[in-house]
């Protein structure tokens, strides 16, 4: 057992995280010490290590929700697993369009400066419309 820093060190996290994922129900509520310290096995560092990498992968808490859910039923099929990452790929595929949008707007903004004052400046006069 370890306390809840050791804890967020191990799965690359922050204590207030830990905490966030315990009060919203990600983290099951963890035993306490006689001095009334978290403390946390292995499996809750592992559980807390999944989260924090599906949060990388920009998925949901909801969709993290249900893939633990379905993390704790390994003899079922993966059909609903797949069905939650097409949809977190679908999700990417739509930032990676208006990034790509976003970027090229930035360009022509750049591409349309002089270079002289800050009051002829194509950049700002097109943030400030």
């Amino acid at each position: 057992m370890i306390t809840i820093g050791e804890a967020a060190r191990a799965a690359g996290c922050k204590v207030q995280t830990v905490r966030y994922y315990e009060q919203i129900g990600l983290l099951p509520v963890p035993v306490r010490s006689q001095g009334n310290q978290r403390l946390y096995d292995a499996a809750a560092v592992d559980r807390l290590a999944f989260i924090r990498r599906a949060r990388e992968m920009g998925f949901p808490l909801p969709a993290i929700r249900d893939l633990l859910g379905l993390a704790d039923r390994p003899d079922q099929p993966c059909e609903a697993v797949d069905a939650i990452a097409r949809e977190q790929l679908a999700e990417v595929d739509r930032r990676i369009v208006h990034l790509e949008a976003l970027r090229g707007e930035l360009k022509r903004m750049i591409a349309q400066c002089s270079g002289g004052q800050i009051a002829d400046c194509r950049v700002i006069e097109a943030l400030g419309s």
